[in-house]
């Protein structure tokens, strides 16, 4: 059945992934970012696999963007069937070199960018008792990891409000939710936490830098070598694949790396079914 799917941060990366990938399913994507000026790449990746895709202006940061954007496409579909929450930004500094704008900055745009999408998708699929909210998280979300502390916050957070929703709307009103959990993408992603590192006064030279090189070598290694890294696409696959369960897991990782790097917290239970079915039980039977 074809679903009318809504994703944001569709300029690079894996949100073109995933808007073509969806596409190709069969889909009516509504392919959403901050500045559509930033098109051309997903349109050439639409142009070359055939398939086409809309576009709409929408900004995680703005609620009335957000707003405008989902009534633009109820009003054009009738319905929302899926939303996958895959705007981001990375961020790598200690707390102590973090500013408080950083530490809001990282948090808007992880978190409540998940938040205001999520609350402006769920009265039409609370209305059609059906839906799928579908966020894209990290292994950070699960596991925290030096010089990420701010990134991994967000994540968290993430991971603790998609589990909380699940627990009570997906039973009554038949809307499920999922975090999906990468290890590395080979992706701008990377790029983009590097630069804004540099913009925002580089690597400082105190006591933290040494352990900050170490970090930044061993990630460009790994980036070269290991299977911690993914592509777009190998992403996105499973992306597709959740979204079209019949039975969609509370969360996923996406690669068998980071499946072996989160197994002392998930390995109990992997899709996290049995503690949604324990919170059910707790408070709500």
């Amino acid at each position: 059945m074809s679903k009318v799917v809504l994703i944001t941060g569709t300029s690079s990366g894996l949100g073109i992934s995933i808007a073509i990938q969806a596409a190709l399913a069969g889909h009516q994507v509504y392919a959403t970012m901050r500045n559509v000026a930033k098109k051309d790449a997903l349109k050439q990746a639409a142009a070359d696999a055939g398939v086409s895709v809309n576009i709409v202006q929408l900004d995680v940061q703005d609620t009335a963007s957000v707003n405008a954007a989902v009534e633009t496409i109820v009003e054009a579909e009738g319905r929302i069937d899926t939303l996958i929450n895959n705007a981001g930004a990375g961020f790598v500094r200690t707390t102590e070199q973090a500013t408080e704008d950083d530490i809001n900055w990282v948090m808007d745009v992880n978190f409540m960018g998940v938040v205001r999408c999520t609350k402006a998708v769920i009265p039409h699929m609370r209305q059609a008792r059906a839906g799928h909210v579908i966020t894209i998280s990290s292994v950070g979300g699960l596991v925290g990891q030096p010089f990420n502390e701010i990134y991994c916050a967000a994540k968290f957070a993430v991971e603790g409000y998609s589990e909380a929703l699940a627990c009570y709307v997906t039973p009554n009103f038949g809307i499920n939710f999922t975090t999906v959990e990468p290890g590395g993408i080979q992706s701008e992603f990377a790029n983009n936490v590097l630069k804004h590192v540099a913009e925002t006064g580089g690597m400082l030279d105190d006591e933290y830098l040494p352990i900050l090189q170490k970090y930044i070598g061993g990630a460009q290694n790994r980036q070269a070598g290991d299977d911690i890294y993914q592509t777009s696409d190998e992403v996105a696959a499973v992306i597709i694949d959740c979204m079209q369960a019949e039975t969609p897991p509370i969360r996923t990782r996406t690669s068998r790396w980071g499946e072996a790097f989160t197994r002392l917290k998930t390995e109990l239970d992997p899709t996290g079914a049995e503690q949604q079915a324990a919170v059910i039980e707790q408070f709500l039977s």
